[in-house]
C-alpha cells in the first residue's frame, strides 16, 4: 500500500473502526486510543498492507488485542491501588441516549458474544469473517450470535413491545 492509499485508507475508515471498537469495548475513549495506535503499528508495516486483503479486519484486530492488553494491565493496576488505598477516577458519559442503551446492553455480553455480535451487526462481516477474524469454529460463532441476540432481546425492545 503506497503512502496515498494509506492516508486515503485512514481517511475512510477511522471513524467507522473507532465506532466499532467502542461498541465491543464501550469506551469511546479507550476505542479512539487503541484504534490510532492500531494504525500507527499499520504505516510501518502499510507495505505489506493490501486494499484486497482487508486491512480494516488487520487494524480493528490489532486495536481489540490492545484493549484487551489495557484491561489486563488496568486490572493489576486498580489491584495494586486497592492494596494501598488509592481511588479510581471515573469515567466519561457515551454521547447520547441510544448508544449509551446499546453499549449498556453490550456490557450485559460475556467478552466473546460481545465481540461477535459488534462484528456480524456492526461491521457486516459473515459468519465465516467473524471465524476467520477471531480464530474461533463457524459454529461458535453462530452459537455466541444466537445467546447474543437471546440476552440483547429484552434489553433493547421497546417499551411498547413489553405491554400484553
Amino acid at each position: 500500500m503506497t503512502v496515498e492509499e494509506f492516508e486515503e485508507f485512514y481517511a475512510h475508515s477511522v471513524t467507522q473502526l473507532v465506532g466499532q471498537v467502542y461498541l465491543m469495548t464501550g469506551d469511546l475513549h479507550e476505542a479512539q486510543d487503541v484504534v490510532q495506535e492500531a494504525f500507527v503499528r499499520a504505516w510501518g508495516r502499510r507495505a505489506k498492507l493490501s486494499r484486497a486483503a482487508g486491512p480494516e479486519a488487520w487494524i480493528r484486530t490489532v486495536a481489540w488485542r490492545l484493549a484487551v492488553s489495557r484491561w489486563r494491565r488496568r486490572g493489576r493496576a486498580v489491584e495494586a491501588w486497592r492494596r494501598h488505598g488509592a481511588a479510581q477516577d471515573a469515567a466519561a458519559p457515551p454521547p447520547d441516549p441510544d448508544t449509551v442503551a446499546l453499549v449498556a446492553a453490550l456490557r450485559t455480553l460475556p467478552e466473546r458474544q460481545r465481540r461477535v455480535a459488534v462484528l456480524h451487526y456492526v461491521c457486516d462481516l459473515t459468519v465465516e469473517q467473524i471465524a476467520a477474524e477471531t480464530g474461533v469454529s463457524a459454529g461458535t460463532v453462530k452459537t455466541h450470535l444466537f445467546r447474543a441476540r437471546a440476552a440483547l432481546a429484552p434489553q433493547l425492545t421497546p417499551e411498547e413491545d413489553h405491554r400484553v
